[in-house]
């Protein structure tokens, strides 16, 4: 009796980026003091306690939750946007919860009905699960900052449209006429601009509203949208503003037809936010209060890395908002990657965000108070 031929299960896709970081994380171990790791960008402090409750008290779940969202929840995700974002009047129908951003971004190509011959267009400098996205579904990503450098048959295929502003790794913020632009393009090819928003609590400089600068624009803001959500989705993650990281507790808004469509899709592959999640996500985006505190403890970081990386021979660029300083030191990416590790500090780097990222390394500001002075001053002293 012949055997059926063998097969290959599994998909396709490339090895997980973090992974070349395993012998430079075990080289950084064996620094007398200990690791500081700076790399991925994980929240180190605690999850607010308001946050902490309202899951407590919402534990008692026996029942499935709903795919869209409750009411509640709703609600405060559309009063968040118009007390936080500049986005007045959101209908609580256009917006729907996801278990974290992440998710979001890897399947969001395939819930759009995406696939062969469709384009998926991502920062030059960016997180890798755009392009991994664009991948499940069976499409293309390409690497652009504007739609105007593809070529016409590029260009004509695009369908999805991904800005990261403030951009991970490099900090970037698009400012609200740059939005503009690139929707307007958008718009005249029939293309979704999807808006991955999460770090835009944390502006630094000119874009630090806590300090006499502007917020950060959101694509649904009127005056990037124009009043018209048509083909516009913002993307917004709970993970950097209130420590819940691990409550996986995101959300996207915008296009209610689109939205709609994305309710109905998630229902039947069970792609559902946990009730006391929502719950808990309620309470973090009616306390504004620890959002402040928590940006407070990043800043300090912030302060006490700045001068330490520069003074080891770092290069800051960009780094207008979020939660890492984006530097190089004019070498290539692994030769830092290798100095720093071996003063024990783990940090990322740049070419996994792209060919744009060779030379540089990503610095998170998510260490501990203590791990993050380490740091500083393993820095300062390496540089004399």
């Amino acid at each position: 009796m012949s055997s059926a031929p063998s097969r290959t299960f599994g998909l396709d896709l490339p090895e997980y980026p973090w992974e070349a970081m395993a012998p430079y994380a075990k080289l950084a171990a064996e620094h007398p003091d200990g690791a500081v790791n700076l790399s991925i960008g994980t929240p180190v402090d605690p999850t607010p306690a308001v946050v902490r409750e309202a899951l407590s008290a919402a534990a008692d779940a026996p029942g499935y939750p709903t795919t869209h969202g409750t009411p509640a929840l709703r609600q405060a995700i559309s009063g968040w946007y118009a007390r936080r974002r500049n986005v007045p009047g959101l209908d609580p129908e256009d917006i729907m919860p996801s278990v974290g951003s992440k998710e979001l971004v890897a399947w969001l190509p395939l819930l759009l009905g995406l696939g062969e011959g469709d384009v998926v267009v991502r920062p030059t400098v960016a997180y890798p699960t755009y392009d991994m996205g664009a991948l499940l579904a069976g499409a293309t990503p390409v690497a652009a900052d504007s739609l105007e450098e593809l070529d016409d048959d590029v260009r004509a295929r695009v369908r999805l449209v991904w800005v990261n502003s403030p951009g991970n790794p490099t900090g970037i913020v698009r400012s609200a006429d740059s939005l503009r632009s690139l929707v307007d393009s958008a718009q005249r090819i029939g293309a979704v601009v999807a808006s991955d928003e999460c770090y835009a609590e944390l502006g630094w400089g000119d874009w630090d509203p806590d300090r006499g600068g502007r917020p950060v624009p959101s694509i649904l803001d009127p005056v990037v949208s124009g009043g018209s959500n048509d083909l516009l989705l913002s993307v917004y993650s709970l993970s950097k503003q209130s420590n819940m990281a691990g409550y996986r507790a995101a959300f996207v808004a915008g296009d209610g037809a689109i939205i709609a469509n994305l309710v109905n899709s998630r229902k039947h592959a069970g792609m559902i936010v946990p009730a006391p999640v929502q719950a808990a996500m309620i309470a973090a985006l009616s306390d504004d209060a620890h959002v402040a505190a928590q940006k407070e403890k990043y800043r300090a970081r912030r302060e006490l890395l700045v001068p330490a990386l520069e003074a080891f021979g770092l290069t800051i660029h960009h780094s207008e908002a979020g939660l890492y300083l984006w530097a190089t030191a004019g070498e290539d990416t692994w030769q830092t990657v290798e100095r720093l590790a071996k003063l024990g500090i783990v940090s990322g780097p740049g070419v996994i965000y792209g060919n744009e990222g060779a030379g540089f390394v990503r610095i998170a500001l998510t260490g501990s108070d203590e791990r993050v002075a380490a740091a500083a001053r393993r820095l300062t002293a390496a540089a004399g």
